[in-house]
C-alpha cells in the first residue's frame, strides 16, 4: 500500500489493519477496492459528475478518481482538524465541512479561502453537518447542545449562505445523520427515540413534522442514505447492543425502500465509524462507496 503522507489524527488502525475505499453495486456485486491505506480514511462521497470521490483523512479532505489512482489533498487554507462530516453542493463547486472548533464552513472544491456558515451561541452548540437540500440553499445538521449542563443532540437546519438556525427536533433522545431526500420533502435520520442506546432509522417532513420509523429490529441502525433517484436507501447496521457508532465492529450494509420496506443485506465486513458517515451514492444511483477496515 502506498499513499500520500496523511496526517495521523484521532484513532489509528490496529497492527495489520488497513482502510479499503470500496465501490459496490446495491445488489452486492461488482465490489472493487479502488484505494487501500495503512492510515484511517473515512466518509467517501462523490462529485456530481461521478468522476471523483472525496474523503476525509487525518483531519483533511482528499479527492481521488473514482476509477482509482493517487489521492490529492483539497486545500482548505488555514482550516484544519475537519471531522468526517462533509457534503458537496449540488453544482459540485463547494464542499461544506464540520470542523473540530464546532462550526460549519464552506470550502471551494478547487481549494482556497473558507467561509464560516454557522453561528456563535451563548451556550454550547457544536455543529455536525450531514445533509444539503437539493437546491443547495439549506444545510441539515445535528447540534450537540448543553444549555443547562445536560448534553442533548438534536436536528437543525441553517441556510448554506449563513443565517438563523432552525430547530426540527427537541428531545433528550440523541439524533444523528439528517439527510434530505432528492425531492427535498423528507429528512432521513437515525435516533434513539424508541429505546435509549438503540438507534433506529426514521424520516420526517423537511419542517420536522410527520416522523415515521423505518427500522425496528434487534440491530443498531445508523446513517440512512437515499440514492439520488430516490428509489433505494442504504444504511449501516451494527450488532445488537452496540452503543453509538464505533469503529471496528462486524457491520452489515443493508438496503431498503424509502418507506422502510423490502429490507435485505448487501454485504457484511469489519467497519463502522467512517464507513458511510456521509451519503456515498454515485450520481447514477448504480453504485455507492464505503470504507472497510479489515484486519490481517
Amino acid at each position: 500500500m502506498s499513499h500520500p503522507p496523511f496526517t495521523r489524527r484521532g484513532r489509528a488502525l490496529q497492527p495489520g489493519q488497513r482502510a479499503e475505499l470500496t465501490i459496490i453495486k446495491p445488489n452486492g456485486s461488482g465490489r472493487t477496492v479502488i484505494f487501500a491505506a495503512d492510515e484511517v480514511i473515512e466518509a467517501p462521497n462523490w462529485t456530481p459528475d461521478g468522476q471523483t470521490l472525496v474523503f476525509n483523512a487525518g483531519g483533511e479532505l482528499w479527492r481521488i478518481p473514482a476509477a482509482g489512482g493517487t489521492p490529492a489533498r483539497i486545500d482548505t487554507g488555514t482550516l484544519r482538524d475537519l471531522n468526517n462530516d462533509h457534503v458537496l453542493s449540488p453544482d459540485g463547486q463547494t464542499v461544506y465541512v464540520s470542523a473540530d472548533d464546532g462550526h460549519l464552513y464552506a470550502v471551494p472544491i478547487t481549494g482556497g479561502t473558507t467561509r464560516r456558515v454557522s453561528n456563535t451561541h451563548a451556550t454550547p452548540h457544536h455543529y455536525y453537518l450531514h445533509g444539503i437540500s437539493p437546491d443547495g440553499l439549506t444545510l441539515a445538521y445535528v447540534a450537540v447542545e448543553a444549555p443547562h449542563g445536560t448534553r442533548r443532540i438534536n436536528i437543525f437546519t441553517i441556510p448554506s449562505a449563513g443565517g438563523p438556525d432552525t430547530r426540527l427536533t427537541d428531545l433528550d433522545a440523541p439524533h444523528d445523520g439528517p439527510e434530505y431526500s432528492p425531492d427535498g420533502q423528507w429528512i432521513y435520520f437515525n435516533a434513539e427515540r424508541t429505546s435509549p442506546g438503540h438507534a433506529q432509522c426514521f424520516r420526517m417532513r423537511a419542517d420536522g413534522s410527520g416522523v415515521q420509523q423505518l427500522t425496528d429490529d434487534e440491530r443498531v441502525n445508523w446513517f440512512p442514505h437515499l440514492s439520488p433517484d430516490g428509489a433505494s436507501l442504504v444504511y449501516l447496521s451494527y450488532p445488537p447492543g452496540t452503543q453509538g457508532h464505533p469503529a471496528d465492529k462486524d457491520v452489515i450494509l443493508r438496503l431498503m425502500r424509502p418507506d422502510g420496506s423490502d429490507k435485505r443485506d448487501i454485504i457484511g465486513f469489519f467497519g463502522g465509524q467512517g464507513t458511510i458517515n456521509v451519503n456515498s451514492w454515485a450520481p447514477d444511483s448504480a453504485r455507492f462507496a464505503y470504507v472497510a477496515y479489515p484486519l490481517g
